[in-house]
């Protein structure tokens, strides 16, 4: 059976990242809408890639698209996490929010920075409250090679409590043309979160171009395992 239509909020889509899986989604066939603190920005970012994808894409305040969305995807820097996720925070109880977030502290951006709450992604979660059904995800993937079309030879990790939004995360992520992974629960973002820092050290060290990750060893049927 095919799945419902679905609509998925890219809040901070004006960034790297947030524009390449905003594009991304479009080109899978995504009903995509754009966010960002400037409702001007996320109009202009969206006719550019109405124009480059020959999709219709909506925009609004950070607040309007997560309002809009049944599916809202966080794509802000760590120091924006806070007031972005307090921007969003009365219109997505009841919904799936991706927290894409890297606690990254510059300029030691290649050290490992974890916050005293553990994660980012616990940070999203006490700030989201029990009603919203946080997942982590995307930390470790390069968003210049996401912005093109080519193959990602990267595995994606998705964390989070609860087995079924996981899941549909990992679907998400494979309309992006990724293999994503079940890690577990929230509590073990902390792990990919940290592990950015390792990958952005080896990118300069070894002059790598988007260095992520893969799992190895035979798994059957990854992304269909809820457990």
């Amino acid at each position: 059976m095919a799945e419902p239509p679905r609509r998925i909020a890219i809040i901070g889509a004006t960034g790297k990242l947030g524009g390449a899986l905003a594009r991304r989604l479009l080109k899978a066939g995504e009903s995509v809408i754009i966010g960002s603190r400037d409702a001007t920005r996320a109009q202009a970012a969206a006719s550019a890639l109405e124009n480059e994808t020959r999709r219709k894409v909506a925009a609004g305040s950070n607040a309007e698209a997560a309002a809009a969305a049944d599916i809202v995807i966080v794509a802000v820097p760590f120091a924006a996490q806070k007031a972005t996720l307090r921007e969003i925070a009365a219109h997505v109880s009841g919904k799936i929010v991706v927290d894409t977030t890297v606690p990254l502290v510059p300029p030691k951006v290649m050290r490992v920075q974890l916050p005293a709450e553990g994660s980012a992604a616990q940070i999203a979660s006490g700030l989201l409250g029990a009603g919203t059904r946080v997942v982590s995800a995307l930390h470790n993937v390069s968003a210049q090679k996401l912005a093109t079309d080519e193959k990602i030879d990267c595995d994606v990790l998705v964390f989070g409590d609860d087995p079924e939004a996981r899941d549909a995360v990992i679907r998400i992520a494979e309309c992006c043309g990724l293999r994503a992974l079940h890690a577990g629960p929230l509590a073990n973002s902390a792990a990919a979160e940290a592990l950015t820092s390792v990958l952005i050290f080896m990118n300069k060290r070894y002059d790598v171009d988007g260095a992520g990750i893969r799992i190895t060893g035979a798994l059957t049927h990854p992304s269909r395992r809820p457990s």
